[in-house]
């Protein structure tokens, strides 16, 4: 596996000009697939403009002055994904990792209080030790719970101080959810129904947004019962 990533090559998520130079940070393997992800240097270094090279990319970084969910993180190649909180504690800025009507991964700044929590949907459930079961999380996390009261497609609010659950939002009729992948991705819409396809095919989630259609149902992230609970990307008119 190559440690170096052309810009030609780079993931189309990614937000950079292609042509500008040759090469450009590929991210290391951590909570988010190459495809899905931004390197935190380029975050840095071309979305915010806060260094003008990566070796000041790497001093702001060595210094501990970002955080991702909380968390400090030196590594300029950390990959941050869909619903990461990036946070400059000197800057008293805060930004949310989201995709936008282009499918283009984009930074949304929030508020300091919505900045001390992230949505993390349930990708799949395992029963360990002691009958408790084990949650995985589309950011790599693992969430042990007494009780069985969630399901695969479930999204959870979790607070980045206690690491606690505070509030869930179903896969269910009626709850608002954004697309993040296929042709209508960035778009937020209700979920109508639910098509359990009996055979190995995928099953569908029909939508009902600004038009009615149909997705799969990897595609659907709930972020709020009846109304967005985060701060959402702005439509820019072209």
């Amino acid at each position: 596996m190559s440690k170096h990533l052309k810009r030609l090559n780079a993931p189309r998520p990614l937000r950079l000009h292609r042509k500008e130079k040759t090469w450009t940070i590929k991210a290391s393997p951590g909570p988010h697939p190459l495809e899905k992800s931004i390197p935190l240097g380029l975050i840095i270094r071309d979305h915010l403009q806060l260094s003008d090279t990566l070796k000041e990319t790497k001093r702001i970084l060595s210094n501990g002055e970002i955080l991702v969910d909380g968390t400090i993180r030196k590594n300029h190649k950390f990959p941050c994904g869909l619903m990461d909180v990036i946070s400059i504690p000197k800057l008293k800025k805060d930004y949310r990792v989201l995709f936008d009507r282009n499918g283009k991964l984009t930074l949304v700044p929030i508020t300091a209080k919505e900045a001390t929590w992230k949505l993390c949907r349930i990708e799949n459930k395992t029963i360990v030790k002691n009958g408790k079961t084990q949650l995985n999380l589309h950011d790599g996390r693992n969430k042990l719970v007494k009780k069985d009261e969630y399901k695969t497609g479930d999204v959870l609010k979790i607070s980045f101080k206690d690491n606690k659950i505070d509030e869930v939002y179903k896969f269910e009729k009626g709850t608002l959810s954004m697309i993040i992948g296929g042709t209508h991705i960035g778009e937020i819409a209700s979920i109508e129904d639910i098509e359990v396809i009996p055979s190995s095919k995928p099953n569908l989630a029909k939508m009902k947004g600004e038009t009615s259609f149909s997705t799969l149902t990897k595609y659907v992230f709930p972020i709020g019962n009846t109304k967005p609970v985060i701060t959402l990307p702005e439509v820019k008119i072209q």
